[in-house]
């Protein structure tokens, strides 16, 4: 199932950003084999290990990469893959023997990705970080907040995921559309500090046009603009608004009951303080709920803020099957869609313990594996 059916991944395991470039591959079709190292099933401190998302769709190999007959064993595999995904930090690949140069020498069709947080070069690019330090040096964090007060670390969606696992993923199937016309596999180097970095392209537009302003919480989508931004409701929860255009803000004012007659214009920076505090007052009124039904049939750019465990539940979410149960949860669809060869539901945490062997087999079904290894 899926546009990537027949695509061959080999998986060295690691952490958040390459895991989720992996996920959507499998997602769409794409065999993906994870080497994991041994013992990794096992419970940790007496309980099992939590369900991960983020690892469903795969097979499972345990193999311990220090180990001389553990790097044979992955050359093995890595002649029978399209794909290597590693996430280690640059050097650690090429001390194992599993650097680029050893496996496209056993595979020159190989697209080998590698996921790291500050690149494969440069000065940083031997010291450890996590996503809000990768974000933070790209430019991509410090705008995030409210006027007056600190950054706000945007979980670790934009390094790890957005400027992280989703460039990687796309840095491969680039390379293997390249690969096409040139029969030649190649290395993708994704940097969470690269990719957080293009998600704030349209900033520096901004910045270049002398548009945005270098205070916090001050612009447009920032929540410097009172349509734009989220407001508490009388239940304690929280509604979005997004009323940008004209037509917009009048639906918005018009579903809150105000005359704009009495208001300050819109876009009149000036009167955005009484705005909000006329939108805040308001909007405290009812419940969120309420709201919601309010709004129901005016386009005035106004959703519910709901919590993750409660997304899968709204009428839209169900409508798409947006949401699918794995291992006994609700996580979210294999998505993009299509129209003809669309995803399955994925399977769930990694079939664990398969014999490399067994991979091969499938992969490579040609040779003698079992005298191969021996």
């Amino acid at each position: 199932m899926g546009p990537l059916q027949g695509l061959k991944v080999l998986e060295i395991a690691s952490a958040a950003p390459a895991p989720f470039a992996c996920m959507m591959l499998a997602d769409l079709g794409a065999d993906v084999v994870r080497i994991d190292r041994p013992g990794t099933a096992e419970p940790s401190n007496g309980r099992p290990r939590p369900i991960d998302p983020l690892t469903r769709g795969r097979t499972s190999i345990e193999l311990d990469l220090k180990e001389p007959s553990a790097r044979d064993q992955v050359l093995q595999l890595v002649r029978g893959a399209d794909v290597l995904v590693e996430g280690f930090r640059p050097g650690v690949a090429e001390r194992l023997g599993l650097g680029p140069d050893d496996c496209l020498a056993a595979n020159h069709r190989l697209v080998y990705g590698r996921m790291t947080g500050w690149g494969q070069s440069g000065p940083m690019a031997g010291k450890a970080g996590h996503d809000i330090n990768y974000i933070a040096l790209s430019g991509a964090l410090e705008p995030i907040g409210r006027t007056g007060e600190p950054p706000v670390p945007p979980i670790n969606m934009v390094g790890d995921y957005g400027g992280g696992g989703m460039l990687l993923a796309f840095g491969i199937l680039a390379a293997l559309y390249e690969r096409r016309s040139s029969g030649t596999g190649q290395v993708v180097d994704a940097a969470m500090v690269d990719g957080s970095s293009l998600l704030a392209a349209s900033i520096h537009g901004m910045i270049g046009s002398g548009t945005w302003r270098s205070e916090r919480g001050t612009n447009l989508l920032d929540s410097g603009a009172p349509f734009y931004d989220v407001y508490q409701t009388a239940d304690g929860g929280f509604l979005s608004v997004g009323a940008l255009e004209k037509r917009f803000y009048a639906e918005f004012l018009a579903g809150l009951g105000l005359d704009p007659a009495g208001l300050p214009a819109q876009y009149d920076r000036k009167g955005w303080p009484e705005l909000r505090s006329v939108f805040a007052r308001c909007i405290k009124a009812r419940s969120r709920d309420e709201w919601v039904e309010v709004f129901a049939d005016l386009d005035a750019c106004v959703a519910p803020v709901l919590a993750p465990p409660d997304a899968p539940h709204h009428p839209h979410a169900r409508e798409r099957a947006a949401f699918v149960h794995v291992d006994g949860i609700a996580q979210p669809a294999p998505a993009p869609r299509f129209s003809r060869t669309p995803a399955g539901v994925p399977n769930g945490t990694p079939v664990r313990n398969s014999a490399v062997v067994d991979v091969l087999s499938v992969w490579v079904p040609e040779v003698d594996h079992e005298q191969a290894l021996r």
